[in-house]
């Protein structure tokens, strides 16, 4: 069987406190940076245990609302839009900086993700945003999005992104988080899942249809309840399935 090598990212600086649990058992990590959650304290702190266990360090700007943890769609000016999101990484960089480190990635949170996947318009706005890190920084795209091909026509460098904790639609976006089956928690399931778009490049979504999948890096939210034992799971499993961790 074909060794297939992977990287696995976890959103971190939620609130939830547990990264340094996650982080022996990941290769990257997406700091909130203060849009839906986070701030210059927990920052450092993610940043410091990353270069320790060195975890590559990315950028989860989202839409300015932690009320709702940037899970809610916003209509705010585009110019207000770009500087948020531009202010949010800035934060980050600050810290990056001062500990001699580089972002490696930058991925959208939440709504502001699922937007920016299937919306030209706010695309291009996000991408706009983020241009001055075009040649040194990857983003973050869901398989077949908008997002993924307004930055492939932008010279942006990609990695293409899939969920191994979350079930997907007909049209690869992801289910609602207001379905009962949207979170993947058992983590044999979600071996099976991640198995089949690794090896296959397929997924079988909600509706039941099978459909093409590809992707370089899986994300396990740092906020799902089992994070924790699906990623010691991962860890064990996966590589009797020829998959292997690209630290």
């Amino acid at each position: 069987m074909e060794k297939d090598y992977i990287d696995i990212n976890c959103d971190v600086g939620e609130g939830v406190g547990n990264e340094e649990s996650l982080f022996p058992f990941i290769s990257s990590c997406n700091i909130a940076c203060g849009g839906h959650a986070g701030d210059e304290e927990t920052m450092k702190r993610i940043v410091l245990l990353a270069k320790k266990e060195k975890v590559k360090i990315g950028a989860h700007p989202a839409y300015p609302d932690k009320e709702n943890f940037g899970r809610v769609s916003l209509a705010i000016p585009s110019e207000t839009l770009k500087s948020t999101i531009l202010e949010q990484i800035s934060k980050l960089m600050l810290i990056l900086d001062g500990q001699g480190l580089e972002l490696h990635h930058i991925k959208a949170h939440g709504a502001l993700y699922n937007d920016i996947a299937k919306d030209e318009t706010l695309a291009s706005i996000f991408l706009d945003a983020v241009e001055n890190f075009k040649e040194s920084t990857f983003i973050f795209v869901p398989y077949r999005s908008v997002l993924e091909k307004e930055a492939l026509k932008r010279g942006f460098k990609i990695m293409v992104e899939a969920f191994g904790d979350r079930n997907y639609n007909r049209d690869l976006s992801l289910a609602s988080r207001s379905t009962p089956n949207a979170l993947i928690q058992e983590p044999r399931e979600v071996l099976e899942h991640m198995t089949n778009m690794v090896k296959n490049n397929k997924v079988v979504t909600v509706q039941g249809t099978t459909e093409n999948m590809e992707a370089e890096t899986f994300c396990i939210h740092g906020d799902t309840p089992t994070a924790l034992q699906i990623l010691v799971y991962l860890s064990k499993e996966l590589p009797n399935k020829q998959i292997y961790l690209k630290k």
